[in-house]
This record gives C-alpha cells, sequence and structure tokens, in this order.
C-alpha cells in the first residue's frame, strides 16, 4: 500500500481527500492535518510515501514544509495541490523540491493516478501547469545562466528534457529504447551533477544553468 499524508486546512477538502485516498486500490491515508507543524511533528514516525501539501497554510506554508520535508532521511515524493497556478509559486515549489503540481479543479480520478505515479517516479501536473512550466524554461534560457559550468551528457540532457515535459520514466525508456533501470541510473548523475535531490529541483536548476 502506499501510505499518503495530507495536509489541508479546510476540513471540508481534507476529509473529502483522505475518504478519496482511502476508497482508491494499493493506496491508504496514513494521516491528515491542518497545518505543516503538526505534520512535521509526526512524519518521521510515519514514514510516508507520498503527501497531498496546499500551499497557503497558517503558521509554515506549503512551499516551506516541502523544503523542511526533503532535508529529512525520508524518501516522500510531495505534490502540491492547490488553488494557486501562478508562475511564482509554482516556481518556488518546484525549487523548494516538490515533485509535482496539481489544481483542486483535477478530477478526483486523476489526483489518485497522480499518487501513483509519483511513487513510481513520476512528476504529475495539469497540462495547463506543464505549460507553464515550459515557459519558464524558455524564459530562463533567454536569462543569465548560473556561473559555475556543469555539463551534462547528450542522453542525460535528453533524458532530463523528456521528464521536464511531464514524460514518466517508462515512456523515457520506450522513446529512448533503453531500460528504464538505465533511465534511473541516468537521473541518479543527473541528480549528482546539479546537487539536488529530486526531479522537479534538478529540472528547475537545469533551466536556471540553461542546459536544457
Amino acid at each position: 500500500m502506499i501510505k499518503v499524508i495530507i495536509v489541508e486546512d479546510i476540513k471540508t477538502i481534507r476529509d473529502g481527500l483522505s475518504a478519496l485516498v482511502n476508497g482508491a486500490d494499493e493506496l491508504t491515508c496514513a494521516a491528515a492535518y491542518a497545518s505543516c507543524e503538526d505534520m512535521l511533528e509526526e512524519i518521521e514516525q510515519i514514514e510516508p510515501d507520498v503527501i497531498l501539501m496546499d500551499i497557503k497554510l497558517k503558521g509554515i506554508t506549503g512551499i516551506e514544509g516541502v523544503r523542511r520535508v526533503k532535508k529529512l532521511p525520508l524518501e516522500t515524493s510531495i505534490i502540491m495541490l492547490t488553488v494557486h497556478e501562478d508562475n511564482q509559486n509554482i516556481f518556488d515549489s518546484l525549487m523548494a523540491g516538490a515533485d509535482g503540481y496539481l489544481l483542486k479543479t483535477t478530477r478526483t480520478i486523476q489526483i489518485i493516478e497522480a499518487i501513483k505515479d509519483v511513487h513510481n517516479g513520476g512528476s504529475p501536473m495539469n497540462s495547463s501547469i506543464a505549460n507553464k512550466v515550459i515557459r519558464l524554461m524558455r524564459l530562463f534560457q533567454t536569462g543569465k545562466k548560473l556561473q559555475d559550468p556543469i555539463a551534462l551528457s547528450e542522453r542525460e540532457t535528453e533524458i532530463l528534457n523528456r521528464i521536464s515535459n511531464g514524460a514518466a520514466y517508462k515512456n523515457v525508456a520506450g522513446d529512448l529504447f533503453i531500460s528504464i533501470h538505465t533511465v534511473r541510473y541516468h537521473v541518479r548523475n543527473i541528480y549528482k551533477k546539479l546537487q539536488v535531490g529530486s526531479q522537479s529541483e534538478a529540472v528547475a536548476s537545469a533551466i536556471k544553468r540553461g542546459l536544457i
């Protein structure tokens, strides 16, 4: 079972998401919180696989909550689930380490699929969010690159480009005629070169450096 934590300050939404997760095959809602503070007190005992995280929370924001979770010794993927679709919140979330970004208008079946996808290494996003990420990529490509040069191999660049456009690992493997294990091997090398800890951070860092 995929253990899911929900962080949402509106009780009706929180309860609805809990019921949605518990009603889906292969998923279980391990806990639901109204604040990041409460979640952070218990997360290391729960060791969740996936977190659904709101952004605008009282106290610690969802974006800051992502930063703190990603510093913990956990293998936890995080999907932002929010009403906010502006460039700043999207960029800040990805830079903090969020692995996916969904709007609260997303259909329930797509939320379930996104949880399973992110657990398998994907970066689920609504198409409108993915389009904004692509535009942000182009914006940074025309801007100033970071000073410290880092070179990705041709294969690493191919893989990172596909991942940045929302492709799952298995689709990348199929497109490039390689195994999913080889894809993961290249992704690990990309993480090491860019000194990041998540797929979304790798994409954001590569964009800022003008590597993709």
